[in-house]
This record gives C-alpha cells, structure tokens and sequence, in this order.
C-alpha cells in the first residue's frame, strides 16, 4: 500500500533552507526603523493587483459558483490577513521633522513566519486534493495568488491611512504649540 503523503526529499530540505534564510533577512533587516513614505505606499499593491489581473486574464478561471467562492474567500482572507499585518507594523512620525518610520513588530514577524509555513503547507494539500472537491489545480493557484495580493494590497491601505492620520496629529499638534496656545488634551 502506497502513502498519499508526498516524499520529503533534497529539494524540500533546499526550500525550506532557502525560505529560512529569507525569512532570517527579513527579520534582521526590521529590527531597525526604515523611512516610510506614504506617497509611495500605493506601488507595492498596484503592482500585486496588476499581475493577479495580467494572471487572471492570461488563464481565468473557471466561473463555477464553487471556485468563484473559494477565490472569493481567499481574496477576503487575504484582506482580512493584510489589516491585521498592517496593524502590527510600528509607524513613528518623528516630532520636529514629521519623517515617517515603520518597523516591524516581533508579533508582525511571527505572523508572517506562520503564514509563510502555513501557505506552503497549504500549497501542497490543495494541489493535491483539488481533485476530491471538483477544482482544478489552476483555481488552487489562483486562490493563493488571490490571498498574497489581497494581503499585500490591504496591508498597504492599512498602512496608508494610518500613517497619514499620524502625520496629520502630528502637524497639528505643531501648528497649535508655533501658535502659542496651549495644548489641550
């Protein structure tokens, strides 16, 4: 009798090596503060949802009421996963300059490891039972493109809004002691 269980060989010891050294950059290059601009924060996901929609066009999938939910939900799943991405990230605006800095929570960090770990697992179980639910391994694909763009883009959106509400009480605040009136909280 044969096991449904895929072999775990040289080339998964050289993925998951490969994706334990990105993930060791990532972490090390967080741990300091980096400039965040927000009028730039727009790109990032623009260019995510550029190359979900070129991938959607180029190969759409299959508008059965069951891949449409699924994609759906993976697309809502990844918002969902996005906001609260966004919410762990450290956004500091600076006093007398109003520059913008973020930085990544330890908390934010694990969240992306396991997310990581969970979407290569995932990966695997759906591409090999895509079948036993009636959806071909495209629709799988696709799902998980859906849930990484829709993270990246609603992480930014996050971002976006809360930095912009940071800078704003930060001027503010400026503005009202250069005034010379005292600030009432």
């Amino acid at each position: 009798m044969t096991s449904s269980i895929p072999a775990f060989g040289p080339q998964s010891y050289g993925l998951v090596i490969g994706v334990l050294a990105v993930i060791a950059v990532v972490i090390l290059r967080n741990r300091r503060p980096r400039a965040l601009r927000i009028e730039r924060l727009w790109i990032r996901p623009a260019i995510f949802l550029a190359l979900m929609a070129t991938t959607l066009v180029a190969a759409p999938p299959p508008l059965t009421p069951v891949a449409l939910s699924l994609l759906a939900a993976c697309l809502a799943l990844g918002g969902g996963l996005g906001w609260l991405r966004g919410r762990s990230m450290r956004i500091e605006v600076h006093p007398e300059t109003h520059e913008l800095t973020s930085r990544a929570s330890p908390a934010g960090m694990i969240f992306i490891l396991v997310l990581v770990v969970a979407r290569l697992g995932m990966r695997g179980a759906v591409a090999q039972n895509a079948s036993l639910i009636g959806l071909p391994a495209t629709v799988a694909a696709d799902a998980l493109i859906l849930l990484a763009v829709g993270m990246m883009a609603v992480q930014g959106l996050e971002m976006w809004l809360r930095a912009r509400r940071l800078l704003a009480d930060a001027q503010a605040a400026k503005a009202h002691v250069a005034g010379g009136a005292p600030i009432v909280r």
